[in-house]
This record gives C-alpha cells, structure tokens and sequence, in this order.
C-alpha cells in the first residue's frame, strides 16, 4: 500500500514532494516508536513504518529516468543504487548491533529518524519542484492503464518469484541454522559473507552485462531468468548446510542471482516504463517483493514436514515458475504492450 501511494504521488506530484513527504512521515514513525508502550500501540505505529520507510523507491527510480537519457546509464544507475544500499546495510548493520546492545533501542530508533529527516531535508534541498511548460500538455497515465500492462504483470509474477528465494535468506536460514544448533553469530557471519559478496561482484558484473555503452549488452528478460535460476540454486543449497561455513558459502553463491535480478529490473524500467509513470511502475516491482516475504514463512513449515528436501524442492520450484514465466514476459516486452 505504501508503496502505492508513493509511487502515484511521484507520478503526480513530483520527485522532491514524494520523497519529502514519505520521509518526514518514517522519521515521525520511528520517534513514536521511542515513546509508545503498549501493545496497540506499537503496532499501529509498527505499521506506519512499514508503509513509509521503504518508499523512497519509486521516487529514485523516477528521477534516475528523467535526469539520465540513455537506457544503459540509466541501468548502471539503478544497479549502482543497489549497490549503494548494501554498503549502507554493511556500515549500519555492525552500527545498530552495536548501539543496540550498548545504549538500547531508542536511540537506534532516533538515528533512524534522523537519517530519514536527513533525507527529506536533502531531496528538498537537492531536487527541483516537479515543473509544466505552460500549454504543455501533461502526460497522463492512470493506474489503471499501468496495472493493464501485460509486460508489467509478468515482470511481477517472476519478481515474486526470485524473490521469494532472496527472503528466504533471512526466514528459512535462520530456522535451518537453529536446527544444526548454531548460535547466532552464525547467522550474522553468513550475512556479512553476502553483503562483502554484493559489494565485490557488483562492479565487474555490471561492467560485464551492461557495458559502459549507451545500450544494454543483453537482454533484460535473460539477465532476470538467469538471476532467477541462480537464487533457487543458491538457496537450494543452503537447505542442505550444516556449517557456519557452508552456510555463509550458500549466502554468497546467491549474490550474482540478486545482481542479475538488480540489473534486470534496472533495465525493464529504464526502457519500458512510460514516462509519467516510472514511480507506479517501480512501486508494482517494488510490492511484488514485498509479497514474496511471506511464502518463505510458510515454507519453513515444511522443514518439519519434510526436512531439507522438501524446502529445497519448494524453494527451486519457486524458482523454475519464475524462470518459465519469462518465456512469456518476453513476448510481451516483444510486442510492445506497455501503456504507453
């Protein structure tokens, strides 16, 4: 939902005022989590974080489109945004587990708020009102008309399905980890050994697939069934772990899965998103994502109903649905069907 709304309100109403406003409301959002107690509480104010503090997405996303001409810097640059992120969960993942087990929650919540006030005060200061020539018609899209976007829907279905492997890392693993009797220290090894994979193959693997040319190098449906397959491969190995180090060697084989998966998702809205509707656009993959955090939670039941194989079984046929169904995407970014 929040991701809805910030992507009509990029669309509609500009970059900057998106930004400013869905950042002002997390950083509202993390101070109240500073000061409500009860249960009720904490939950309502849990679930307006949740709606707040990943949209800046769309908004990004949007402004990466109508600040960079070319499809291939366009897709450099969203792949460089992902790479950016990791580094900032790389600095503060050891930060907050630091302060917290130091100072407690709250001042982790209020570096939370700051950073997000940070960020709006930023986008405000940074990025231009969103302006119209006068007689300048506006383009008008409706959600309507993104949401009948054949190429779009497709595109979701297979980002629900990579990922579903990618979440897997942080609601199967631990549960496979505690039953080998690990502590968690194992767990935050084998995300450390992700993160340091992401920010070393990032680089040479945008150089290989994107280039430093004007258009993309492959196609983008390639580069997503391939990123597909490598997730379900990568977490269908973990599901047969039982070391810290194999574990963390699992974590690492799925990072060009989730580089591949970055660059083809850059380069679908780098090319196929009308303009007027970049934020929507990325707000639909963006949420697709998000949907794909719940299935993991049902597929660890089944580690006690069929061990490790059958998590394996279910994760790698999560994967194989997505990679069929960019046979299909395909056609439809061959045909043109986008809203335009």
């Amino acid at each position: 939902m929040g991701q809805g709304v910030s992507g009509q309100l990029t669309d509609r109403a500009g970059q900057r005022t998106a930004l400013v406003l869905m950042m002002t409301f997390a950083a509202i959002s993390c101070v109240a989590l500073t000061l409500v107690a009860s249960l009720p509480a904490l939950l309502i104010v849990s679930v307006c974080l949740g709606l707040t503090m990943e949209t800046y997405r769309p908004a990004v996303s949007a402004s990466i489109n109508s600040h960079i001409a070319s499809s291939g810097a366009r897709a450099r640059a969203q792949t460089a945004l992902y790479w950016t992120i990791n580094v900032g969960i790389a600095i503060c993942g050891g930060l907050g587990g630091y302060a917290a087990h130091h100072y407690g929650y709250k001042p982790l919540f209020l570096a939370n708020a700051a950073v997000c006030a940070a960020f709006a005060l930023l986008a405000l200061r940074l990025l231009a009102a969103q302006q119209t020539a006068p007689g300048e018609p506006r383009a008008k899209v409706t959600f309507r008309q993104v949401l009948a976007d054949r190429g779009l829907r497709r595109i979701a279905v297979v980002s629900v399905a990579a990922m579903v492997c990618a979440w897997g890392m942080v609601s199967v693993l631990p549960l496979l980890m505690t039953a080998d009797g690990l502590p968690p220290t194992a767990y935050g090894t084998a995300m450390i050994a992700n993160t340091v994979a992401v920010l070393a193959l990032t680089p040479p693997m945008t150089r290989l697939l994107i280039g430093r040319g004007e258009t993309l190098r492959f196609s983008p449906v390639v580069v997503l069934a391939a990123g597909t397959a490598i997730l379900g491969a990568g977490i269908g190995l973990a599901a047969f772990q039982h070391t810290t180090l194999g574990y963390s060697s699992a974590c690492a084989a799925l990072v060009p899965g989730e580089v591949c998966y970055s660059i083809a998702v850059g380069a679908y809205l780098s090319t196929a998103a009308p303009e007027g509707a970049v934020g929507r656009y990325q707000a639909v993959i963006s949420a697709s994502s998000a949907v794909a955090s719940l299935p993991p939670l049902g597929i660890a039941i089944a580690l006690h109903a069929g061990g490790r194989p059958l998590v394996a079984a279910l994760l790698g046929g999560c994967a194989l649905l997505g990679v069929a169904a960019c046979l299909p995407l395909s056609r439809a970014l061959r045909h043109g069907t986008g809203a335009r």
